[in-house]
């Protein structure tokens, strides 16, 4: 979830009215992705009997939904971990794009299965983060110490051999390590020598890194003893453009030293997730800011931090444009060509060796990139590469 959303709601639908913008160059991959599975989930999902949410959005219709919300929305997926039987665990974000405005939204981890032949998807459950034993020292929005999108902004999750769970955070940047169940299991860990604005344990000290730039993107090793979470924004003094990719050590709860760079195709783009496919790769999405007509590039690359050319970055591999996806059974209703073009694209995960699933973040209720004028429904596609990846063994859970 990005940006000063209300603000930037006419200009999302103007965007999306305007004609297709010219594509960047398209660098040499893979090849032409296929769609094999579609399903969406309505825009106007809310967990049962749950709290009233968006009292901070005002009262003006955004994408023809009045605020503030009965319930809490099922939206804003940014995280995905494969929980068996076609089932995924989904993080949502902070919210509603903002600190300031998401105060009422409770972070939390839904469980949903995609039935990706009927189109439909079904919400099973899930869980709410929370810090009941008070390893939080800042002071917390709620006396319960449930975790709202104004105490954090969760981008990123992975799930532990012990079925625990990191979640990468943007306000920090901070890890995260919580329960089977979201209770936070010891006091979050800082990012050392990068602090975002809304870093908690800022105070006097100055920012090194935009607002909500942290973790967006994070994998885990093939043996889960070493996290890689990657920064969605530039840490100033670095090259415009270039993420860095960290190394920490699971066991003796530090960072390792070791980092790598990302290079953006362009200086304005983000990074949208990130998964391991062996020890030296991970398939990294790429976005511009832009929606409907207007995005040019939602990417997944293959990026290689053993950097064979020497150029200080990660070496990167188109693996699929998802605004040029073949689609010869009209997959959704959709024409022969299908597009992902939404303004963030915030989930992916292997599901074989040549098979990916992608999920977006809708912002609800502010991104409209399917239909102007109307809030985003939460969809799930399955698209088959033209070639493997040569996955290695653990990297498909």
């Amino acid at each position: 979830m990005r940006m000063g959303l209300i603000a930037l709601g006419a200009a999302a639908l103007v965007a999306g009215l305007a004609a297709p913008a010219a594509a960047d160059p398209k660098p040499a991959g893979f090849g032409r992705a296929t769609l094999t599975g579609f399903a969406s989930l309505p825009a106007k999902t809310f967990v049962p009997d749950s709290e009233p949410s968006g009292s901070r959005l005002g009262e003006e219709p955004i994408n023809g939904i009045t605020p503030p919300f009965a319930g809490q929305p099922v939206q804003g997926f940014s995280g995905i971990v494969p929980n068996g039987r076609g089932r995924y665990l989904m993080l949502s974000d902070n919210g509603f794009g903002q600190q300031a405005n998401s105060a009422d939204f409770l972070l939390r981890v839904h469980e949903v299965e995609p039935d990706l032949r009927t189109g439909r998807v079904r919400v099973r459950g899930g869980f709410n983060l929370s810090d009941p034993d008070g390893h939080i020292t800042f002071p917390l929005t709620r006396e319960d110490r449930l975790l709202t999108g104004a105490d954090f902004d969760v981008e990123s999750i992975v799930r532990a051999d012990d079925g625990t769970f990191w979640i990468g955070d943007e306000f920090g940047p901070l890890l995260l390590h919580v329960s089977a169940r979201g209770k936070l299991l010891e006091p979050p860990i800082p990012l050392p020598g990068v602090r975002a604005p809304e870093n908690p344990y800022l105070g006097d000290g100055k920012p090194n890194l935009g607002r909500s730039k942290g973790f967006e993107g994070m994998a885990r090793s093939l043996d889960g003893r070493r996290l890689y979470p990657l920064l969605e924004g530039t840490v100033d003094g670095d090259p415009a453009g270039t993420l860095r990719m960290y190394e920490f050590d699971v066991r003796k709860r530090r960072y390792t030293g070791k980092r790598w760079t990302y290079r953006l195709d362009a200086p304005e783009n983000a990074i949208g997730d990130a998964v391991i496919v062996d020890r030296n790769r991970f398939l990294v999405i790429e976005r511009d800011n832009n929606e409907g007509d207007a995005a040019r590039t939602k990417r997944i690359y293959l990026a290689d931090i053993r950097d064979r050319d020497r150029d200080g970055a990660m070496d990167k591999t188109l693996v699929a444009d998802l605004l040029d996806i073949a689609n010869p059974k009209r997959l959704g209703g959709f024409g022969t060509t299908f597009r992902f073009p939404f303004q963030t694209i915030e989930d992916v995960a292997i599901l074989d060796d040549r098979t990916l699933i992608v999920a977006n973040d809708n912002n609800f209720p502010f991104s409209a990139g399917r239909t102007p004028g109307k809030p985003d429904n939460n969809e799930f596609i399955t698209i088959r590469l033209t070639r493997p990846l040569n996955t290695a063994h653990g990297a498909i859970r």
